[in-house]
């Protein structure tokens, strides 16, 4: 009982902030066919799942993230709502993956978005409400910080080197995984694409000047006050393939854990 209190108590201000934004709370299916994750959310997250063949001999799993699910939804009955669609939603996720501190096979998300708006301005409000879900938590400034990046810059940089699609995919999920990884190895990984670790470093030092989605974005959340709350990292890159604009993610100032919370354009 004490945990479920401490729970709800975590659900309830999820909902309050959500809904002082605007925002309307749906829910989608625990079971999705498997086939919608490797279309949607490319080789990582197929690797973690928990999947099985049912009584009818179909491909199914337990949903890892929501994100396809919503995409699935939307696509069906975007023509019966006005836009943009602002929903959020709060479930049960199963992700089988090796095992790590802060980090269980079964977990519960939040989940928001916004969609049919195709403004710079709709990714601001998000990180906004992600700050604002931080800050009514407790925490301030000296406490956590959002950092933001932006695919589309990488995807140009990458692009640029003369990489093609797949190409460019698989420089993303090595620039990703980029802090994680032996140096050696990042050296190895990006050598075999042509593209040397100090041209990464230097891109990535560029900051904000890599992207006028990202200045606008900082000078949005600046006009909201929330400007110390964010700092440009142009070294987050997001794992799953969906991605394609400005992405982010929260983080605590002493870096003890990895992202509490994360997001983007799809």
């Amino acid at each position: 009982p004490d945990d479920c209190a401490s729970r709800n108590h975590v659900f309830e201000t999820w909902r309050k902030v959500a809904r002082r934004y605007g925002f309307v709370e749906y829910e989608g299916p625990i079971l999705e066919p498997t086939d919608l994750y490797r279309r949607k959310s490319g080789a990582e997250i197929v690797n973690q799942l928990f999947c099985l063949q049912d009584k009818g001999e179909r491909d199914v799993s337990m949903r890892p993230e929501l994100t396809p699910t919503l995409a699935r939804m939307a696509a069906a009955r975007q023509r019966d709502y006005r836009k943009p669609l602002r929903w959020f939603s709060i479930g049960q996720f199963f992700r089988y993956e090796k095992h790590q501190k802060g980090r269980g096979r079964e977990f519960y998300q939040f989940n928001c978005d916004i969609l049919g708006e195709e403004s710079v301005l709709a990714d601001a409000e998000l990180m906004a409400l992600a700050i604002d879900l931080m800050r009514e938590f407790g925490f301030t400034a000296s406490d956590f910080r959002i950092r933001v990046s932006d695919r589309n810059a990488w995807t140009e940089f990458a692009a640029g080197k003369g990489l093609d699609e797949a190409g460019i995919a698989t420089f993303l999920q090595v620039v990703d995984k980029m802090e994680r990884t032996p140096e050696g190895k990042v050296v190895e990984q990006l050598g075999a694409l042509g593209i040397a670790l100090g041209e990464v470093h230097a891109f990535i030092a560029s900051g904000a000047e890599a992207s006028s989605a990202i200045q606008r974005i900082l000078a949005d959340l600046r006009a909201r006050g929330l400007g110390e709350f964010v700092e440009v990292d142009l070294g987050i890159v997001r794992g799953l393939a969906y991605y394609t604009g400005p992405v982010f993610e929260i983080f605590d100032i002493g870096k003890g854990m990895r992202a509490v919370a994360g997001g983007g354009r799809y």
